[in-house]
């Protein structure tokens, strides 16, 4: 039997957060800022005592049957803002000396996922490479992660990286705004800056999470090198020496600050971590720290 996306007791530690986001989206409530009424409404909740001059349509009539007292079905009734966890199934996430990226980006996005259920929010896991791959979309509550784990469990990382047409695609299947969290190694022969300022400036929160492997940062290897692109299968000679390695690491910092400061300048969120860090540590840690869980 395969193991569990995330273990029980990573599960009970994650039903005390929520997400939350910086901006206001008219219109659209979640989060912390839930609202409940009483009676007919688009979501179930959950229920509440019967209190005088309450509407008694709203009355669960079934379990007064059997427990003989007055309970009310709550429902959500405001439009809630959508969250969407787009997940990089690229080869480049298959890559990493300790445990694969795309193992841990799958399990955070999990984590991710589960705190937004047990908050009764509109969940959708779209993984993509060069394409927007098929998606899944989940609500209503804790019941509803086995099938979302299941999802992630049977994804495989595979095909390039293409931001540009994964930024178009996105706008165009989703095109009411929300937050927008994206869980990427980031490493592509493409454009990743403009797409993500594309998505940005459409009214989409960004929360960037970018995943590497410490041999992504700082290659351990020495001397003459053959480099095969884990997605294009292209081939690099090279010589790699400590100051090429430092010049590289100094560049590879250089580029996650770029994606920090795009996310920042457009009112979003950025995070960059090692595979090193365990994912509940990244959840109860930066995460946290940042605010995008609390």
């Amino acid at each position: 039997m395969a193991a569990p996306l995330l273990d029980r007791a990573f599960l009970e530690r994650l039903e005390r957060l929520t997400i939350h986001w910086l901006r206001s989206f008219p219109g659209l409530v979640g989060g912390h800022n839930t609202s409940r009424f009483a009676g007919a409404g688009q979501e179930f909740l959950d229920h509440r005592r019967f209190h005088h001059g309450d509407d008694l349509r709203a009355i669960n009539w079934r379990a007064y049957m059997r427990l003989e007292k007055l309970f009310l079905k709550m429902f959500q009734v405001e439009p809630r803002v959508p969250v969407r966890i787009l997940l990089d199934a690229s080869a480049s996430m298959s890559t990493g000396e300790h445990g694969d990226k795309f193992n841990y980006a799958r399990r955070l996005a999990g984590a991710l996922a589960y705190v937004g259920l047990v908050r009764l929010e509109t969940i959708t896991l779209q993984p993509f490479s060069n394409s927007l791959w098929d998606s899944h979309a989940c609500g209503g509550g804790r019941h509803r992660f086995a099938p979302a784990a299941g999802f992630l469990n049977s994804l495989e990382a595979t095909g390039q990286t293409n931001f540009l047409d994964v930024a178009r695609e996105f706008s165009a299947e989703y095109p009411q705004r929300g937050l927008l969290i994206i869980i990427s190694d980031f490493l592509t022969t493409g454009e990743c800056e403009k797409p993500l300022q594309y998505l940005a400036d459409l009214g989409h929160e960004l929360l960037l999470l970018q995943i590497w492997a410490e041999e992504d940062r700082t290659p351990p290897w020495s001397g003459e090198l053959e480099l095969i692109d884990a997605e294009s299968g292209e081939k690099l000679d090279l010589s790699f020496e400590d100051d090429v390695r430092r010049l590289y690491t100094e560049r590879f910092d250089a580029y996650a600050r770029g994606l920090r400061d795009l996310a920042l300048r457009k009112g979003g969120r950025y995070l960059g971590f090692s595979t090193r860090t365990p994912v509940d540590e990244a959840v109860f840690g930066p995460l946290n720290q940042i605010q995008a869980v609390y």
